[in-house]
């Protein structure tokens, strides 16, 4: 399926992940993966920032009426980001220092507002 061929909701989110990427490469992170999936979840970039493996959700919203894009990361979906980040560095046999930030992108009058958080969802 092209991107073309996508429908409008997956064509905004594809849109929100290469906005993210090009935000984090201009901060010095380095793209690794994008939209690793498994059976427990999907994570929408692994990057690497020095030694460090970033595992980051990117979260799109056209509004804050319901709370904006960082409230839709309730526990479930904090459970199984989780699940998947844990499933991929066994996989990948990642050791080392990682963290789970959260790109959250949304419109605004200059085209879109991304705000980064850093460590957004830990292990408990």
């Amino acid at each position: 399926m092209s991107g073309c061929d996508l429908p409008p909701h997956l064509l905004t989110g594809r849109q929100a992940e290469d906005l993210a990427v090009d935000y984090l490469r201009a901060r010095g992170l380095a793209l690794t993966e994008r939209n690793y999936r498994c059976r427990w979840g999907e994570i929408d970039l692994v990057m690497t920032e020095g030694e460090k493996t970033v595992f980051v959700e990117v979260r799109y919203r056209r509004s804050n009426h319901y709370g904006g894009a960082l409230a839709s990361i309730d526990r479930r979906k904090q459970r199984r980001l989780l699940a998947a980040v844990g499933h991929y560095m066994v996989e990948r046999r990642i050791r080392g220092s990682v963290r789970l930030d959260v790109v959250a992108v949304s419109p605004n009058h200059d085209g879109f507002s991304i705000q980064w958080v850093k460590n957004a969802i830990e292990a408990q």
